[in-house]
């Protein structure tokens, strides 16, 4: 199971969708996949390769729209 559904699972508000990108060339090509694992997290941040928890939420929490980013960030701590 990927970080991406252990987040999902953990929290309503996260979605985990897993693609096999061989099934799925535009998707690959839409999001420049070149290796995997690749995580596209709202559509602006892109996390490439296994990370530890702590800096895929880090990326998550960048992903974040502005207004609720850093107070999101403050509750993290």
């Amino acid at each position: 199971m990927s970080l991406a559904q252990r987040f999902a699972i953990e929290n309503p508000h996260i979605r985990a969708d897993c693609i096999e990108v061989t099934e799925f060339p535009e998707v690959a090509e839409k999001y420049g996949v070149y290796a995997v694992p690749k995580t596209v997290i709202n559509e602006q941040e892109f996390v490439e390769g296994a990370l530890p928890e702590s800096r895929f939420l880090e990326a998550v929490l960048k992903a974040l729209p502005s207004e609720t980013g850093p107070a999101r960030a403050a509750e993290a701590d």
